[in-house]
């Protein structure tokens, strides 16, 4: 066992800062809530935990407008209390790994504020993506893209003869202006960020954009869809250019320095890159790129089981070429949550449904639970690593009826109110299901509102509980580290019915296990001589087989 990286079957554990635990009680999430909670992520069987941004900020974008890449923002504490985590994590056994924004900083960073002053032409503006306007007086953007938030993806700066003048490139929000990946300063500062963190002990970086640092040369139209609709996406001018894989290499030859022989040491990559096929996103994970990438091709896959069985294929595949392992996911920070999306109709085709609100139709609540638990259930039995969020381990849904005049992300208000944004993802953590804040923090204060069905929800309401979502998760997380199901390889399964997802998943020890989702409309029946080893419904059973919308995994004895 020692022979794998840790990182190659690590379960790493999301947790959003502002919304994790309040230590403070000002009704904002802190490091210090984060180091009082960490025995919870003990108990539920994780290596690790990933940190979003809690760099000094505007909090434009939640975090992910930095001005300060090197301190921590007093909303979250002090670097005192980073290290603080840092110590306590790795005294549990727990890997500590910090969110990177290498494509944009604030508008409040000082470089962005030296180039606004310093003028058109000079080194300061030379950092970012400044360009003159088109039209005869240069009122028009320099080209077409447009935000990832909505509106053009260029703001007009005032130049010190207080006219209009040159235009800043900002794929996301305006208070997010692009740097310049081609200017070796750049390239400069941010690899003095990574030796930083290394430095204080952190196991890794995940890199936020990472498909996005390079352009195209001279920025040109785009002449096809925005979004995630490209395929391939380096069609696109502003994602996946090939430039951008010699910023990688360069940071892998920066982690791999600080790597400890025979320690199982290595500090890791992972790129959130929105990149396909399947095949550009394994470049990301070439054997002197990133250490792993996130699998978003799985978490956009209905719930289906041909369409599953397809995508599981094929990323497992373009992984395995290049010698990488897969990193499934399911939810995180910037999408629905698994058990709001899976509570919808499915139907074929990625899936990425935007922000909900109280006016839109709503969910099934009770079969999104029991087709995310399903869907975790698959998950967690697949090769490879695996990313957890917040409060997924608790069945949290989507909060889905916000009322509108609340909502902080960026989105809300850069789309014309079209898109209601990540609001409801984010929601502060529910600890105690009968105090102010549902055990946040000290008082009645959050940040964002929590849902009444968050209550019931709570970590004091599931730990011990049989059948809660808690103990289904921490049961997943114990077998899948005993029976090294994320060292094992994976075959397809003949259970009978193209709406059954099934494999089995052979360790080093060749004890064989079936993974078995049913996604039809009728109950399925294991094999003869099965013995369950876990179920994502009370309702299974030998005798009676899988029902709708559950899945198991179990032992089986396999033909010579």
């Amino acid at each position: 066992m020692s022979e794998t990286p840790w990182w190659r079957d690590a379960v790493i554990y999301q947790v959003y800062p502002r919304s994790w635990a309040d230590a403070d009680g000002d009704g904002v999430g802190d490091l210090p809530g984060v180091i009082a909670r960490l025995g919870h992520l003990v108990s539920l069987g994780v290596d690790a935990l990933w940190l979003s941004p809690f760099y000094t900020s505007p909090q434009y974008d939640g975090g992910y407008d930095v001005s300060d890449y090197c301190d921590v923002d007093p909303l979250f504490g002090s670097l005192a209390d980073f290290d603080a985590l840092l110590t306590r994590a790795h005294e549990l056994g727990l890997r500590v790994i910090v969110d990177l924004v290498p494509n944009h900083t604030s508008i409040e960073h000082p470089w962005f504020r030296a180039a606004v002053a310093a003028g058109p032409g000079s080194p300061e503006r030379a950092r970012y993506l400044f360009r003159a306007g088109r039209g005869e007086d240069g009122d028009e953007p320099p080209n077409n893209w447009t935000s990832n938030f909505g509106g053009p993806a260029w703001e007009r700066v005032i130049e010190a003869d207080d006219n209009p003048g040159q235009w800043y490139l900002h794929l996301f929000d305006v208070s997010q202006p692009d740097l310049d990946w081609s200017n070796p300063e750049v390239q400069d500062e941010l690899e003095s960020v990574l030796r930083f963190w290394l430095d204080r002990g952190v196991d890794g970086f995940r890199i936020d954009v990472a498909h996005g640092l390079v352009k195209t040369d001279g920025l040109p139209d785009s002449h096809t869809t925005f979004g995630l609709d490209a395929d391939p996406t380096a069609q696109l001018p502003m994602w996946d250019q090939p430039g951008v894989h010699d910023v990688y290499r360069r940071w892998r030859q920066v982690t791999d320095q600080y790597a400890v022989p025979g320690k199982d040491a290595d500090r890791i990559l992972c790129a959130e890159a929105w990149v396909k096929p399947a095949e550009a996103l394994a470049r990301y994970v070439r054997a002197d790129e990133l250490h792993q990438s996130f699998n978003f091709a799985f978490l956009m896959t209905p719930w289906l089981a041909p369409e599953l069985r397809t995508t599981i294929t094929q990323t497992l595949a373009a992984a395995e070429a290049v010698g990488a392992p897969q990193t499934w996911v399911l939810s995180n920070h910037d999408v629905v949550r698994h058990a709001t999306r899976l509570g919808y109709p499915q139907t074929s085709g990625p899936t990425l449904p935007r922000g909900i609100g109280a006016d839109e139709p709503q969910p099934d609540a009770a079969l999104g639970l029991r087709r995310a638990r399903a869907a975790t259930t698959v998950m967690l039995a697949l090769p490879g690593s695996a990313y957890i969020y917040q409060g997924e381990e608790l069945g949290l849904p989507e909060a889905t009826r916000l009322p509108d005049d609340i909502r902080q992300d960026p989105t809300w208000e850069r789309s014309g109110h079209t898109n209601r944004g990540r609001d409801g993802c984010r929601i502060p953590m529910p600890w105690e299901g009968s105090t102010p804040s549902l055990g946040f923090g000290p008082g009645a204060e959050t940040w964002l509102p929590q849902p009444p069905e968050y209550g019931s929800l709570a970590v004091d309401r599931q730990r011990g509980a049989e059948g809660s979502t808690l103990e289904l998760y921490r049961t997943l997380l114990r077998l899948r580290r005993e029976l090294r199901l994320g060292r094992g390889s994976l075959t397809w399964y003949d259970a009978g019915s193209d709406d059954v997802l099934s494999f089995t998943t052979t360790a080093g020890d060749d004890r064989s296990v079936l993974v078995l989702a049913n996604l039809g409309t009728s109950p399925t029946p294991l094999p003869d001589g099965s013995r369950l080893l876990a179920a994502s419904s009370p309702d299974v059973s030998i005798a009676l087989g899988v029902p709708i919308d559950a899945a198991v995994w179990a032992q089986i004895d396999l033909p010579g």
